[in-house]
């Protein structure tokens, strides 16, 4: 075991902090990762906040990781030192599942392990990426493309695969039209993608403030929510309805969009339950569902199609210190559209 720098927090409703914590030491399929940037995401706030469930304090969030290989355990094969890699919201799983054997970790039978807030296969409780390294399974860790800037890569392994594994799991493509919900986080990198993909793409945000991002982005189309006659004009149109906000909203006005055998998908985690009356379902044969990230194979698939196609999440970089006053500022929507932690202001 040995000792690094972290920000943690120790309680559900205390600042986050520095702490001292432990990091096994390099098993035969590990490697050791000197982290260099970690994203912020929502589910970050969620976790420390106890709003999902029970917390063991104290813990370091952080799963949008990237970072540089410092060492290596003595089976290792897919890593060497010097590599530039990223580990996103998984670190393990059973390995020996339908899921598993199909790519799919992040639905794994018995329960993959999370980067922060799980107990791994050693009985240790996870800590994240607002730490200075991380030792993780040679499996678990990706491989950024040299046309990614390390600042940016951290928030495409929760951000950009959480969008993207939907949007190719339910068809978006030329001749298909494609709504986002919200242009936050989430959704500024699924309009990126809905577009590189070929689909054409509408921005549903309660308000036009961020139209002229929106479109930048590459969206076709942008409305606002919160103008009644959107939901008018728009209905029955869509294939494929993507909601990213992690607020409650009125599920059954966005299934209305929705045309015959279209797809609303949430992929925001409200922790409140969210009404459907069926018959929103049942008028036009449409569906609700859910997407979790997903698994590393398709993890290392979105950071090769960003690469190549100039997909990058918008970013503000921050010192540690700053992560209290970030977290305030997700949750009051002032942010475009991630932040990103300096690592190396974790060692000052």
């Amino acid at each position: 075991m040995h000792d690094v720098h972290a920000y943690a927090a120790f309680s559900a409703t205390d600042a986050l902090g520095p702490l001292t914590i432990s990091r096994r030491e390099v098993g035969p399929h590990d490697i050791l990762i000197d982290i260099k940037f970690c994203g912020i995401c929502h589910s970050d706030i969620h976790h420390v906040r106890g709003d999902w469930g029970k917390v063991a304090y104290p813990v370091a969030p952080g799963h949008e990781i990237a970072g540089v290989v410092s060492a290596v355990g003595a089976e290792v094969t897919r890593h060497a030192v010097g590599d530039r890699v990223g580990v996103g919201c998984m670190v393990d799983s059973c390995r020996a599942c339908p899921s598993c054997h199909q790519g799919e970790e992040q639905y794994c039978h018995q329960g993959a392990v999370m980067t922060y807030g799980s107990v791994d296969r050693h009985g240790d409780l996870t800590h994240g990426g607002y730490s200075t390294h991380l030792v993780v399974p040679e499996d678990f860790a990706v491989r950024i493309p040299d046309g990614l800037d390390l600042s940016v890569a951290g928030p495409i392994m929760c951000a950009g695969i959480t969008t993207y594994s939907p949007l190719r799991h339910w068809g978006a493509g030329p001749g298909k039209k494609v709504a986002i919900v919200g242009l936050g986080g989430l959704g500024h990198m699924a309009v990126q993608l809905a577009h590189a993909m070929g689909a054409e793409v509408t921005v549903l945000s309660q308000t036009l403030n961020k139209m002229e991002d929106g479109l930048s982005l590459g969206a076709d189309h942008y409305h606002a929510t919160s103008d009644s006659e959107t939901f008018k004009t728009l209905a029955n149109i869509f294939d494929l309805i993507l909601n990213t906000v992690s607020a409650r909203i009125d599920l059954n006005a966005y299934l209305s969009l929705l045309a015959v055998d279209g797809t609303l998908v949430n992929v925001g985690a409200p922790s409140e339950p969210l009404a459907v009356q069926v018959f929103s379902l049942l008028m036009r044969r449409r569906s609700f569902a859910g997407s979790l990230i997903g698994g590393i194979r398709e993890t290392q698939e979105v950071l090769d199609f960003c690469a190549e196609h100039g997909v990058a999440p918008r970013i503000e970089l921050i010192p540690a210190q700053k992560i209290n006053e970030a977290f305030e500022r997700v949750l009051a929507s002032d942010v475009r559209y991630r932040f990103v932690i300096d690592i190396a202001t974790l060692k000052e």
